[in-house]
């Protein structure tokens, strides 16, 4: 299973290594990482999508807490959250498929960025599975390049699941 861990760390150089130097210590693989300053001056916060199961999870964040300059670590997997990635997007767009291309992205709320002579860049944001299923329908026009920030992540206050939700709403229609 993947896990979202949120750590708060002080903004001091070399923290990133020291955690980074944690996981490979121990052989366990960081699949996306976004690092940025936190509310509070100072402060950064970390979103990392961990592969593991619940016990290598509760030994990470153990071992997290050991490092100086972390402060909080949140397993927020299970936690009703706001997650958001950022992709853009190079497609292969011939004069023929262009316009197909536009409308697909129209129907992701996907922006054309940038517009060569036979491809289109595109900008997409939103959780991790519109990302996955936007390159799915744009692969059969050829992919040139990908590059993604990673998940970033904040616990929702009001505490609605929007998964929930989502499950409520399509077992409304069957």
């Amino acid at each position: 299973m993947k896990h979202t861990i949120s750590v708060l760390v002080e903004d001091e150089a070399g923290v990133l290594t020291r955690i980074a130097g944690l996981f490979a210590r121990r052989g366990f693989n960081i699949e996306s990482l976004a690092v940025g300053p936190a509310e509070q001056s100072g402060i950064s916060r970390i979103t990392m999508v961990v592969p593991g199961d619940d016990s290598i999870i509760e030994q990470l964040t153990k071992q997290l807490y050991k490092l100086v300059n972390v402060l909080k670590v949140q397993d927020i997997t299970e936690t009703p959250c706001v997650e958001r990635e950022l992709m853009l997007l190079k497609v292969n767009a011939t004069s023929v498929t262009r316009s197909e291309i536009i409308e697909l992205s129209q129907i992701f709320r996907a922006r054309v960025v940038d517009v060569g002579e036979d491809s289109l860049t595109l900008e997409v944001v939103g959780d991790p599975g519109k990302m996955v299923a936007i390159v799915q329908q744009l692969s059969r026009f050829g992919i040139r390049e990908v590059a993604r920030t990673g998940k970033i992540a904040l616990v929702r206050e009001s505490g609605v699941n929007t998964e929930f939700l989502k499950l409520q709403s399509m077992e409304a229609r069957v």
